[in-house]
């Protein structure tokens, strides 16, 4: 979700603003996907390169996040979406993990989309986590090297139960996957657009699903 930042420096507004503006464009987001029949919605809500931000813009955030938290809680549960959080939770303030908990727990009945919530986030940690929780099962016997498969690797992932991705779709005109699902998004197709987080909205989820239906998924054959 890129462009927060830049969307409020264009309009002489501090970066938090930008931040709350992408809070309601994720509001809208959820309803468009809804809408066109998405049943899997995954955002990149903070990653762990974040952490470099300045403090206040990361309080600020994390403020956000909480509050959406708490006041989307019932409404998301209401529309049949399930709640899940991706990423290190060790770092995250207790009053922000406890309103993720409550809003996982709430929404935890929901059938109509699966929201998973990447916060705190970086794809070669995961990896390198991945790499160490079998490390330890092949040195303590309870695995074998040679049964170290895709399957193996996958249940170890953030995203355990989760499908790969389809399509990863990129604002703010950035071209790259700035360390998002690198493993789970190997045959994933890219769709970028130059508009800025906070102004995502029905007609731009409609334009990204519109490109990935024309093409051909081939998948390397």
């Amino acid at each position: 979700m890129d462009g927060n930042r830049r969307w409020a420096r264009s309009r002489g507004l501090p970066p938090l603003e930008g931040h709350r503006r992408g809070i309601e464009a994720l509001d809208r987001a959820i309803d468009a996907a809804l809408a066109e029949g998405v049943t899997m919605l995954t955002v990149y809500a903070f990653s762990e390169e974040n952490w470099s931000r300045p403090g206040v813009e990361v309080h600020g955030l994390f403020g956000l996040a909480e509050r959406f938290a708490c006041d989307k809680a019932a409404a998301l549960a209401a529309r049949g979406v399930r709640v899940r959080t991706l990423g290190r939770r060790d770092r995250l303030p207790r009053a922000l993990l406890d309103a993720l908990r409550a809003l996982e727990e709430r929404t935890a009945g929901g059938t109509a989309l699966q929201l998973s919530i990447a916060i705190d986030y970086a794809a070669r940690t995961e990896l390198r986590d991945v790499c160490r929780s079998l490390a330890a099962d092949v040195a303590a016997g309870r695995l074998a090297p040679d049964d170290i498969d895709e399957d193996a690797i996958a249940s170890r992932l953030w995203t355990a139960g989760l499908p790969d991705p389809d399509l990863v779709v990129r604002t703010g005109g950035e071209l790259r996957l700035s360390n998002f699902l690198l493993y789970q998004s190997a045959y994933a197709e890219l769709w970028a657009t130059p508009e800025p987080w906070p102004d995502f909205d029905a007609t731009t989820l409609a334009r990204a699903l519109g490109a990935f239906a024309a093409r051909e998924r081939r998948f390397g054959r």
